[in-house]
């Protein structure tokens, strides 16, 4: 009994030494003679990846794929029987007597191989070796050069494109590498989006649902794709794109910068909805970082302003035509329908006669058809198509360096939108009277700038006469000489000429005072701009362009209202009616307006940082940001709303409160900007009622977008957004995410009832945070997106709620728009009322009450 005892312990041991030995080795690599059977796995050299069985539903369904192996989340890059899933575990891979790659079950039935070309010949030695990088690869046993492989899993992606992994076209062979999406989450089958590369003319890549096109990147301009502003070569992320008589491709690496928090994987891919994502893990947080994702707003989806529309995000309505275009479906367009387009007002002259208008920061067109001559230089290009009579604009083909290379457009310009940073300059055709013509037309200019010279002469001296009057009978205002135009301008505020003395109605409710404002000649603002140059241009909105001047050493911000709007007009009696009147720290000053030369001008206090959400949706800037700056940027918002909703000569609803109409100073401190859509209420005024819904959909209110019902608490609710954007560094997309997913107002009451608050504060803001204060604003922010508009708090408790660590919240209830579409069953069923869709969100439209 003894001996046999001892024996079984030795045996014991020596299985456990096995055991454990087999483990120690963890094989990245199989031979000819050998075999991956049930149970076992490949895992590459530094224990990167992993090869393996797994079944993502749970069931009997068993795919052969790579995934992540150190990380905690094993997640899946690449799958080989995509399309026709095992029966169960039990299978084997090995390498065939034709030297392919085969992965067979229990009976010998194939549910995949490898389909490397015969030409190649039966390998001598073969073997199928999982590399680092997550490549899984067929060659011969001594062969290290990739171009030599016989197979390769890179060759071959399904919804993951990895670093240093190609996406696009061999030329040579006609072989093109592109993502596909699950069919599910619990299906890896190929599912209904793809996302290929059109290599044709200005290549550049399309997001599709089966043939449906929802997404376009732009082309590549040498440093970025022209529709990726945001593209830009940091955090350890470095980007390629290549372009020869081969192949035509693009990839992207982890270069191992030094970050604070460095990459350890990157990914691209794309999701069973359709959404493409780069997401990175954190190891700190132990989860992915979503760092980009695409289509992310109004303006990303594909022609959604039709040929020659530009699309804006950040104007309402996002659609608007090219100069020299007029929509083509006015009753459409009125109903924000731009998917029709624009057409031309005044027809070509081809030749020479014809001229080119210069667009910034847009997004180039839709470029399958474009000519590329990587050669000609700009002025060339634009010889070239002004010969030519299709071609309807001209870019260059590359922007670093000063730009180099040419492209050229032929017939309709089609999913072009604006940026307010970014983008690329693009040439539009334009018949010659469209722009500063000569002959007559220029005589017509020189006759009208005469008589509106007079004009001005005229009006200068009876303002003089009156400004002289004023002073003499005694008025309160005193100037020196020594001051300046804008120390004038200031002191202009509270007395100065008269604007208009015309008594107007808002929300009826009649002013008693006349609206009295500085004014500034049209020159002086013309020459405080150089001319308006687009080295001054700072940005360009809804309504029209903003440019950075200088008048005497002081720097100023000028808002140039557009003619072309419709809405120029009221938005412009808005903001000189309000905000000449509102003097707060946090509320954007007014200096002065220009109404010369037919044009409407606003002058503005220049802030040096211009808009929060050029830092906060940036993911190179969003990490100057620290939790300081955003939680004193959140205060600040807060007193400023507060001033405006009770503290101010009016009780103003700003009713379009959102993170690029905050405006941040020197110091970041913020500054609440743009009352073209605010409406002034009676002290005793509480609600109002409107048919014509404006602003921005992702900050609305229920009330206010399904019903016209605006309040202080639609602006309460829009606070609460921007709360919770700040403090995420995310943006809250729209109402809704497709599948039943969550927006960002959703996420974050998920979080806070899971118990998991902190998890929604931005990865960038690192650990240098108060959990008291992101806490506190996070169940301040969903207080305010609460669904019902008497549930929300008013500003003065908001700013108390912020400003006190003892002061008591109540419990947040269920907020706005937060929850996934309903099925069709449900959403279908009752269709009484008459409705129009507008910016992806059903509105009815509503009877006057």
């Amino acid at each position: 009994m003894r001996a046999l005892t001892k024996h079984h312990c030795y045996s014991t041991i020596l299985l456990f030494l096995t055991f454990f030995s087999s483990i120690a080795e963890s094989k990245d690599t199989l031979s000819a003679t050998e075999s991956l059977e049930k149970g076992q796995t490949l895992v590459s050299a530094g224990e990167t990846f992993e090869l393996a069985l797994f079944n993502p539903g749970g069931d009997s369904r068993w795919y052969l794929g790579i995934r992540y192996n150190k990380i905690q989340e094993k997640t899946v890059v690449w799958v080989a029987n995509r399309g026709s899933p095992l029966p169960n575990n039990s299978s084997t891979l090995k390498i065939g007597h034709d030297g392919k790659l085969s992965l067979v079950d229990e009976s010998g039935k194939l549910f995949w191989s490898s389909n490397q070309s015969q030409s190649v010949g039966v390998p001598k030695n073969p073997v199928v070796q999982l590399l680092d990088s997550g490549n899984l690869v067929l060659k011969e046993a001594n062969e290290i050069d990739p171009t030599k492989f016989l197979w390769q899993s890179f060759d071959y992606p399904t919804h993951t494109l990895l670093p240093e992994m190609k996406l696009g076209w061999d030329l040579n062979t006609g072989f093109d590498r592109y993502l596909t999406s699950w069919k599910s989450p619990e299906d890896p089958a190929v599912g209904d989006f793809s996302f290929k590369l059109d290599y044709h003319g200005f290549p550049e890549f399309f997001l599709r649902q089966k043939t449906s096109t929802i997404y376009r990147s732009g082309p590549w301009n040498g440093l970025r794709f022209s529709g990726v502003p945001e593209m830009n070569a940091a955090n350890g992320i470095g980007f390629n794109f290549v372009v020869n008589d081969e192949e035509v491709y693009y990839s992207f690496s982890e270069q191992g910068e030094n970050n604070s928090e460095p990459v350890l994987n990157s990914r691209l891919t794309i999701t069973v909805s359709g959404t493409l994502q780069r997401l990175t893990w954190i190891e700190s947080r132990k989860t992915w970082n979503q760092y980009w994702y695409a289509p992310k707003d109004q303006c990303d989806r594909y022609s959604e302003c039709g040929p020659y529309g530009v699309c804006d995000s950040n104007a309402s309505p996002v659609c608007k035509c090219m100069r020299g275009f007029r929509p083509k479906n006015p009753a459409a367009w009125n109903l924000r329908d731009g998917s029709d387009g624009c057409e031309r007002e005044t027809k070509l002259e081809c030749g020479n006669k014809d001229k080119f208008l210069k667009v910034e920061n847009v997004k180039l067109p839709e470029s399958g058809g474009a000519a590329v001559d990587m050669e000609m230089s700009l002025d060339e290009c634009k010889a070239k198509c002004l010969g030519n009579c299709s071609c309807s604009g001209f870019s260059s083909a590359r922007i670093e360096n000063g730009g180099s290379g040419c492209v050229m457009w032929f017939g309709n310009l089609m999913d072009m939108r604006s940026y307010a940073e970014g983008g690329q300059d693009f040439y539009l055709r334009l018949a010659p009277s469209e722009l500063d013509g000569d002959g007559k037309t220029k005589q017509v200019f020189m006759i009208v700038g005469i008589v509106v010279g007079i004009a001005i002469l005229i009006s200068a001296g009876l303002i003089i006469c009156f400004v002289r009057r004023r002073r003499n009978s005694g008025s309160k205002l005193r100037r020196r000489e020594s001051k300046g135009p804008l120390e004038r301008s200031q002191d202009f505020l509270l007395n100065s000429v008269v604007v208009s003395s015309k008594k107007e109605h808002y929300s009826g409710e009649r002013s008693n005072d006349d609206l009295e404002l500085p004014l500034f000649d049209f020159s002086s603002v013309a020459a405080a701009t150089d001319n308006f140059s687009d080295e001054n241009k700072l940005g360009q909105g809804g309504f029209g362009c903003v440019y950075k001047g200088l008048i005497e050493g002081q720097e100023i911000a000028v808002k140039r209202l557009s003619k072309n709007s419709g809405q120029g007009t009221e938005e412009f009696k808005n903001e000189v009616k309000l905000i000449a009147r509102l003097q707060h720290r946090n509320l954007v000053r007014l200096l002065g307006c220009s109404v010369d030369m037919d044009e409407k001008i606003l002058i503005y206090e220049y802030m040096e940082n211009k808009s929060l959400d050029s830092f906060l949706f940036d993911k190179a800037k969003r990490s100057l940001l620290d939790w300081q700056k955003r939680f004193n940027i959140i205060c600040g918002i807060a007193r400023g709303l507060l001033y405006l909703h009770q503290d101010s000569r009016f009780r103003i609803i700003h009713r379009d409160l959102k993170a690029s109409n905050i405006l941040l100073d020197g110091e970041l401190d913020p500054k609440i900007s743009d009352f073209g859509m605010a409406r002034i209420f009676g002290q005793d005024q509480t609600e109002a009622n409107t048919k014509k819904v404006v602003g921005t959909y992702g900050y609305m209110s229920p009330e206010y977008a399904m019903d016209g019902l605006f309040s202080i608490k639609s602006d309460v609710f829009s606070f609460g957004v921007l709360v919770l954007e700040i403090v995420s560094g995310q943006k809250n997309r729209g109402f809704y995410y497709r599948n039943n997913e969550l927006n960002l107002l959703g996420h974050a009451w998920q979080l806070w009832n899971e118990g998991r608050a902190l998890d929604i504060i931005d990865s960038s803001v690192g650990d240098s945070f108060s959990e008291s204060e992101v806490l506190r604003c996070m169940q301040v922010g969903l207080l305010c997106v609460q669904e019902r508009a008497e549930d929300r708090p008013t500003m003065s408790s908001v700013v108390l709620m912020l400003s006190s660590e003892t002061a008591s919240l109540p419990q947040p209830k269920n907020p706005g728009f937060c929850l996934g579409l309903k099925p069709e069953t449900e959403s279908s069923s009752s269709k009484q009322d008459e409705a129009s869709t507008v910016n992806q969100v059903t509105i009815t439209i509503l009877n006057p009450r």
